[in-house]
């Protein structure tokens, strides 16, 4: 049994997890084109995600929870969401 969960739905659950509006609809485009590019469904988990991925205000605020010099560096390690019109970024926890 599966239910199609809209962008509106994502957000709202994904807000109460510490995301920002925008952020929720970064990661909800990422996940979705994640979904094509793999030709798999991804299972709806807000908690799996929270766990799975970190906002952060900006690069300065990321590097003091990863020791990166560079965004070139962190996109080397980990997926990086650019959270359009700002400076926030999501990345996926490594």
């Amino acid at each position: 049994m599966k239910d199609t969960i809209t962008e509106h739905t994502f957000t709202d659950e994904m807000i109460k997890h510490g995301f920002s509006y925008e952020g929720t609809k970064a990661l909800f485009e990422y996940l979705e084109q994640l979904e094509q590019d793999c030709d798999q469904e991804i299972e709806f988990d807000p908690i799996a995600f929270r766990c799975d991925f970190n906002e952060y205000e900006n690069f300065e605020q990321l590097k003091k929870d990863y020791e990166v010099e560079s965004m070139e560096e962190l996109e080397n390690k980990t997926s990086v969401i650019q959270i359009p019109n700002t400076e926030r970024l999501i990345i996926q926890a490594y």
